[in-house]
């Protein structure tokens, strides 16, 4: 492992060695319990302070940043989460800086996340729907309907907020997009949680690379490092005003406790994106195209585009996703989510070839049967009693669905994953919406309480 890339591992390697008296937090002391404790430290002198870097945290994120191509990099070790709040802050303070409304256009299968931090910072938002009915998981905004929208505003948005790639594995026209908001003077922000290798394939197709003014990226998603490491990227388009927030932004909102072993995570994930992972991310890319084709040969119908994730659509070929996914785990292939209407496989360069054998054997010997035609329910056009601050932060009790109706929701009824909302805070429920409930699942909800 390179020193000059492992700044934070070698320092706390070197104290681990070191024999040294813990006198500070953790409580465990070094102590051997699961034998990572030796590695997992706090704020002393020499590991920097996440939110005010001078030093070795200082360095691993610009050796990061430069890896990615950004204007600056931050570290998260609270997942995408953190970072989703954080830059929807700076929009908002460059929205005030230069005369914009603090209004946030998002597409409607944003992450929950974008909802608590609409409660917290209390913006206004104006959801986006895709021209075609694209179910829960997937909101595909056209540029030429962004045009429309964008064009009709009289003052332009805090920020257009998009998910790509969403859950299914499917990219938006980042570059078109990115194009029409700057020529309407707003920021493009990307939930780029299930991305983060995209600027590595040979033709790069990160959010950064295609225009995005600000995303966010799960590393621990698709890059070999431990849950719950991210990064908050900041285009070179952005103002230097918005780097030098970046700190608080993040501080705002995070633990003053971060994990020094994500932390250590996301440092040697440097060492890895800048030796031999281009070339082992192009041989999976390559394996990927052979995996598929045999799928699609084998009477399978795939969505997406995205070439670490596999989606299949089951129910042409005869199963639902909770069928498909239980065939699966008996064969000990353990999906990433499923629904009725979806398995999603997720692979990155340590997925072995033997894992990829064994999926390819396995779902190649399953039979086809006949087609299922039935399809999801459309989401619901709900009304919009209040805010999502305004819900989340009201007296709520927990009700069936079937008594949901007419009542208002206050907490999202999702689970993660997915944890894209059906509903949303502030929404009145409807009979639509409590079909959509019980399709996927979903027996109460939380609603504003009766006064």
């Amino acid at each position: 492992m390179s020193r000059t890339l492992t700044p934070l591992c070698d320092f706390v390697r070197a104290y681990a060695e070191s024999d040294a008296h813990r006198l500070h937090m953790p409580g465990h002391k070094g102590a051997s319990v699961l034998g990572c404790e030796a590695f997992d430290i706090t704020e002393i002198d020499g590991a920097d302070v996440l939110y005010h870097p001078h030093g070795i945290l200082a360095q691993s994120q610009n050796i990061a940043r430069d890896l990615f191509g950004a204007k600056k990099t931050l570290y998260s070790a609270e997942g995408s989460s953190l970072s989703i709040r954080a830059m929807l802050y700076l929009a908002q303070l460059d929205a005030k800086q230069n005369g914009r409304s603090q209004t946030v256009l998002a597409a409607r299968n944003a992450h929950k996340v974008f909802l608590s931090a609409a409660a917290l910072l209390d913006f206004p938002v104006v959801w986006l729907y895709g021209e075609e009915n694209s179910g829960l998981l997937s909101c595909r905004i056209t540029p030429a309907a962004l045009e429309d929208i964008l064009s009709s505003t009289d003052t332009p948005p805090a920020a257009v907020y998009i998910t790509s790639p969403d859950y299914l594995g499917y990219t938006a026209d980042i570059t078109a997009l990115a194009r029409v908001c700057h020529a309407h003077g707003t920021l493009l922000l990307v939930d780029n949680a299930h991305g983060a290798y995209l600027h590595f394939l040979e033709n790069p197709i990160h959010p950064l690379d295609l225009g995005a003014d600000l995303c966010c990226d799960s590393a621990h998603k698709t890059l070999p490092v431990l849950t719950g490491g991210g990064y908050l990227h900041l285009s070179h388009r952005v103002s230097d005003m918005l780097c030098d927030q970046a700190e608080a932004a993040m501080a705002l909102f995070a633990s003053t406790s971060p994990s020094y072993l994500i932390l250590q995570s996301l440092d040697a994930a440097n060492a890895c994106l800048g030796g031999d992972y281009r070339a082992e991310l192009s041989r999976l890319c390559t394996r990927m195209q052979a995996l598929t084709a045999a799928l699609t040969d084998h009477g399978y119908d795939l969505c997406g585009d995205e070439v670490c994730k596999l989606t299949i659509v089951p129910k042409s070929f005869g199963y639902t996703g909770e069928e498909l996914a239980g065939i699966l785990t008996r064969y000990k292939l353990i999906p990433e989510f499923y629904d009725p209407d979806y398995v999603v496989l997720m692979v990155t360069p340590q997925t072995s070839d033997e894992t990829l054998d064994h999926l390819e054997q396995t779902l190649t010997a399953i039979p086809r049967r006949t087609p299922m035609l039935d399809a999801p329910p459309p989401l619901p056009s709900l009304r919009t009693v209040c805010t999502p601050r305004n819900a989340m932060l009201s007296p709520s009790e927990t009700v069936p669905v079937e008594d949901c109706i007419g009542r208002v929701l206050a907490q999202p009824s999702v689970s993660c994953p997915p944890a894209i909302p059906i509903a949303v805070s502030g929404e009145e429920l409807t009979e639509d919406a409590v079909r959509a409930f019980r399709y996927w699942g979903i027996e109460t909800c939380s609603v504003i309480a009766k006064t």
